[in-house]
């Protein structure tokens, strides 16, 4: 490998399956994927750990497959993270940075971040990211970016992205277990807006909606910036479950229903009778409508929780771009035209881009999240070297540094 190159790892941790993209970083900043896995999870709650030792063999197991087709040994990783204990919050500062001749400097925009989130966020809460949508000199507003600019007080907007600290400390625990360290823990529905949005979606005004297996999240961005984050406690398994509970059905049957034969649009002409099993033995058969009536009443209670998060944001129906649709509940057939009639707004299928490699194969909506999480990665200074955990053990050895001080103290 080129010692110019470096490795990332994308690490998405859901409810139903964990997924990995495992992918390059040369000296030009390309990414290209050299490896990927998915399996199933366990020991997670609507995106939230319930214990440690599911996650971390789900974590173990699936990404051993990724490691020996990209030939690297993770041990470490951009992490998704999720659950309706994400909070978006707006939050405002002020400082007085001297004189008006004075030149804004990269510490005049930390200590007003630190005065914008101090005493905002409970302490109970994890800060994951602050995004400055304005600053503000002398009364001036409108200001992305003042570094070098001159006044005399300096003022922030921003959006604070938080979760609750012991979740988030649980999930790093969950990771460690596994041998892999979290980096940096992001959103998922960021993540996946990293892997499918364009700068010009971003900056007209844009939503990415993520449907996992038992959550659904959202994300919005508009001039360049993210603006909001909130999330549903459901998503694609709550179909599956209300499928199983109404047709008095298992949870295997229910899930093949669902993805066989469920469809985002109720209109069209369709058979009236689902037919399960083969043919004369352990046959049966479901009224289409039946099935319909149990899908479309769970999708409009998901889709109506967006909304009303995007309206509570003051999102719904302003944004120019529409909405990207991500995650594995995004596979549902013609689940794009539900989500426009629900939500009013052009609705598009996302799927990763700006990647190189393999990428192809991880064109999914399902894979949008591990993807941005690698993207995340790569944009990081905090790039993992080529070599794998093994070497490792030897840039901590504590034996140098003792014999090199017994040995200079000779002299």
């Amino acid at each position: 490998m080129d010692n110019d190159k470096r490795f990332v790892t994308g690490l998405d941790v859901g409810t139903e399956n964990v997924r990995a993209v495992i992918a390059t970083v040369d000296k030009d900043g390309q990414v290209a994927v050299v490896g990927y896995n998915e399996g199933k999870s366990a020991g997670m709650r609507k995106g939230i750990p319930a214990n440690l030792a599911g996650p971390a063999g789900a974590i173990d197991k699936m990404l051993g497959e990724a490691e020996r087709m990209g030939g690297y040994d993770v041990r470490s990783a951009y992490v998704s993270i999720n659950g309706s204990q994400l909070l978006s919050t707006r939050t405002e500062g002020m400082i007085a940075v001297g004189t008006v001749e004075h030149e804004i400097e990269g510490g005049d925009l930390d200590r007003v971040e630190d005065v914008a989130v101090s005493g905002r966020i409970p302490a109970n809460r994890d800060v994951l990211d602050v995004v400055p949508l304005e600053y503000a000199l002398d009364g001036q507003g409108g200001i992305k970016d003042p570094l070098g600019m001159s006044g005399a007080r300096l003022e922030m907007r921003a959006n604070v992205i938080s979760a609750l600290t012991p979740n988030c400390e649980n999930l790093r625990k969950a990771t460690a277990a596994a041998d892999v360290t979290a980096q940096q823990l992001i959103p998922a529905p960021v993540a996946a807006a990293k892997a499918v949005l364009t700068d010009r979606q971003k900056e007209n005004g844009v939503a990415v909606i993520d449907m996992g297996a038992a959550t659904t999240s959202v994300a919005v961005y508009e001039e360049g910036d993210l603006q909001y984050v909130g999330v549903v406690p459901a998503g694609s398994n709550n179909i599956t479950n209300d499928l199983a509970i109404v047709l008095a059905i298992d949870p295997d049957m229910a899930e093949e229903i669902k993805t066989r034969f469920v469809t985002g649009d109720f209109y069209s002409e369709k058979s009236p009778v689902i037919k399960i099993g083969k043919e004369g033995k352990n046959e049966r058969n479901f009224d289409r409508k039946e099935v319909d009536a149990v899908v479309e009443a769970r999708l409009d209670e998901i889709f109506s929780e967006i909304r009303k998060k995007l309206k509570a944001a003051h999102y719904d129906q302003r944004l120019p771009e529409g909405i990207i649709l991500t995650g594995g509940g995004a596979k549902m057939r013609d689940i794009d035209l539900f989500a426009k009639k629900a939500l009013e707004a052009s609705v598009k299928i996302g799927t990763p881009k700006g990647l190189g490699g393999v990428s192809d194969a991880i064109e999914k909506p399902e894979y949008a999240v591990a993807a941005g999480l690698a993207l995340f990665a790569a944009e990081s200074s905090q790039l993992d070297a080529p070599q794998g955990k093994k070497s490792k053990k030897s840039l901590k050895s504590p034996k140098a540094p003792d014999f090199l001080k017994k040995l200079f103290s000779k002299f």
